[in-house]
């Protein structure tokens, strides 16, 4: 894939561009700055805006490389629009996403190296993760909230880095899921999400510049899912 404009420009959430190509529903921009979704991420909620009215985004298709933005509506758009990114789904997301990042991390330190099997963050301002956990405890899982909360009340910086994709499988702990691996951009490179003093692993995700932006995290639930998976259910505290 090449890099997504959202990854280098995470704060620009309106952006004058131009559509390239089009056809009934779908543009393809010469700038983009949604996020698509990917890795357990529901892609970006946005509007496209012209002189002549405005459009919800709906998904996203990348077709030979190229990311093609899906509309709500049957419009065929041309020439110089404005792309509106949603900044409280936008936020959420990154709210959700560093957050499993950093329950990641404390169940990776604490049960020995355990592997994620799965992510999915939701709408409402919840998630889940599962671990390769057969043998775990579940209330030493449900312990981890405090810990959580404390890395977010630490506002500790989150920053973002590329490395080459062999050096990307050689580093232990990188490599955080037992199935899956960000794919690389177009030029061999694998992203790495460092929290600092904490957390080191590539994601593609959409992420907050610290922890401390995120709202506190409750663990909402563990169950278990066969007998390997530890499914974490965890929710932003939305009040």
């Amino acid at each position: 894939m090449s890099r997504y404009f959202c990854h280098d420009h995470p704060e620009t959430l309106q952006l004058a561009t131009r559509v390239l190509e089009a056809r009934p529903g779908a543009v393809l921009l010469a700038e983009n700055p949604f996020y698509p979704g990917g890795g357990g991420q529901l892609p970006d909620h946005g509007l496209l805006r012209w002189s002549d009215g405005e459009v919800e985004v709906d998904t996203f298709e990348s077709i030979d490389g190229r990311l093609w933005t899906r509309l709500k509506q049957p419009l065929e758009i041309a020439g110089e629009v404005e792309a509106a990114v949603d900044p409280d789904f936008r936020q959420m997301m990154r709210e959700l996403h560093t957050d499993l990042h950093i329950l990641n991390a404390l169940v990776f330190q604490a049960f020995d190296g355990a592997l994620v099997t799965g992510v999915q963050m939701n709408a409402d301002g919840t998630a889940r993760i599962d671990f390769d956990l057969p043998d775990a405890d579940n209330d030493r899982l449900r312990a981890l909230e405090p810990a959580i909360n404390d890395a977010i009340r630490q506002n500790l910086p989150v920053t973002e880095s590329y490395i080459e994709l062999d050096q990307a499988y050689d580093e232990k702990g990188l490599l955080r899921s037992r199935s899956v691996a960000p794919p690389p951009t177009g030029d061999g490179l694998i992203r790495v999400i460092e929290i600092a003093g904490l957390d080191r692993q590539a994601c593609g995700g959409t992420h907050l510049t610290a922890t401390g932006a995120s709202r506190p995290v409750r663990i909402l639930k563990i169950e278990n899912k066969g007998r390997h998976n530890r499914r974490i259910r965890i929710g932003l505290d939305m009040g």
